[in-house]
């Protein structure tokens, strides 16, 4: 295993948020990864459970079949370098615990929408009263206010009410949309809830109070529907979903080719452009596979525009004589847009993720040791936490607990 440590990043300092205490409420992955970030920054992450535990315990899938609350990879990815406390909320002791976290505590992460706060008492002028440097961050669906403010969602109601949902799928337009893989509707989300929580952050170093920081979910992926909404803010008109390619108002030609081995690589066959054209064509020549390529009639454009289709007949040949990673390494060199289309288990057989320390080893209790996505920036100057596991249902609660009633009986002056 690579020591991410020993690289000229992550190897000074302190870590950013070290000494800040966050306390997490969260029922979904947009709150649970927006906790996550703040912990692999150095923050304190402490993630307050119902006696069942937190949803994401019971998705799968499961480490070897294993179907409990703490074998659960998804609660895993979602959860690493936090610790867990389990409160009953209706009970009057669990209560007064919970308070004595907000009371000391940085951020709160919680998802809840506003006839939950009213419910269970942690609106934000109730928490402001206690502690007015706690920033409350409030990742729910569709926001705190509006018509919408009440409604539930999924990664798949997300990416479809948000838009991106239609720029997704095939140049067949019978089939309907495709779902990104990857949970996209719940990550975009949490990356805004850690950009809104590092700007509140210097805000209250200026002014020494918190504030309530509202993300929607529906709000962030409303802006991240790439060409979609420049297309029709102003020439009003809509893209048209294509695979594996932008979505664009009119078809543009295929990226895709297969390769020897059996996989495909994404690869620009740019005409009209003639520095990459002229790198292509030598690359073919230099494997014999040029044709007539580099006649002098190809280095008029509107001549290689006419003959796209034999060109690309003959990019398509070269390709199915070549493995990916060979394709890939010296389509690279000649500084062409080219990438392999890796599935994600080659993800772990990546060069250059293993070089950079991407995947850190984190033993489990009675597990063998699992792979964990590492933090992904690197600083110059500041450390990141090494990776550690994710805790068991109420793992920390006796340690948490003691911690946070030692704290608020000490005089807060």
């Amino acid at each position: 295993m690579v020591d991410a440590m020993a690289t000229p990043f992550g190897a000074l300092g302190a870590s950013s948020f070290s000494g800040l205490r966050v306390v997490e409420m969260s029922g979904d992955p947009a709150g649970e990864l927006t906790g996550k970030l703040l912990a692999q920054l150095g923050a304190d992450v402490v993630k307050v459970e119902p006696p069942g535990g937190s949803p994401t315990r019971a998705m799968g899938p499961f480490v070897d079949g294993h179907r409990d609350l703490n074998h659960s990879l998804t609660y895993w990815f979602y959860n690493a370098d936090k610790r867990s406390v389990v409160l009953d909320e209706g009970d009057r002791d669990d209560r007064a615990a919970l308070d004595a976290l907000l009371l000391n505590a940085d951020f709160f992460i919680n998802t809840f929408s506003q006839l939950d706060v009213a419910a269970n008492g942690l609106g934000y002028d109730v928490l402001r009263e206690k502690n007015e440097r706690l920033i409350v961050l409030s990742v729910t669906p569709f926001g705190l206010d509006g018509p919408w403010a009440e409604y539930q969602t999924s990664d798949i109601v997300g990416l479809a009410a948000g838009g991106m949902l239609f720029s997704s799928g095939y140049d067949d337009h019978s089939i309907p949309p495709i779902r990104p893989g990857g949970n996209q509707g719940y990550h975009v989300p949490a990356s805004f809830a850690l950009i809104g929580a590092l700007l509140a952050l210097i805000e209250r170093e200026h002014t020494g109070r918190g504030q309530l920081v509202d993300v929607s979910m529906h709000d962030t992926l409303a802006v991240s529907p790439e060409l979609a909404n420049p297309f029709w803010f102003y020439p009003k008109v809509l893209v048209q979903r294509q695979t594996c390619r932008h979505a664009q108002p009119v078809p543009t030609q295929s990226a895709l080719y297969e390769t020897s081995d059996g996989r495909f690589v994404y690869f620009a066959l740019i005409l009209a452009d003639p520095k990459p054209w002229a790198s292509m064509v030598e690359w073919l020549a230099s494997k014999g596979l040029a044709a007539d390529l580099a006649e002098p009639e190809y280095s008029d454009l509107a001549y290689r525009q006419a003959q796209f289709d034999h060109v690309n007949g003959i990019v398509e040949v070269f390709f199915l004589l070549h493995d990916a990673a060979t394709l890939y390494h010296e389509g690279q060199e000649r500084g062409l847009p080219i990438g392999p289309i890796n599935a994600l288990e080659d993800l772990f057989e990546d060069e250059h993720l293993e070089a950079r320390g991407f995947f850190q080893d984190v033993a489990h209790v009675d597990t063998p040791a699992a792979k964990y996505p590492t933090f992904p920036i690197r600083f110059s100057s500041i450390a990141t936490p090494a990776e550690r596991r994710a805790p068991d249902l109420g793992e920390h609660t006796e340690e948490v607990l003691a911690s946070a009633r030692a704290r608020s009986s000490e005089d807060p002056s």
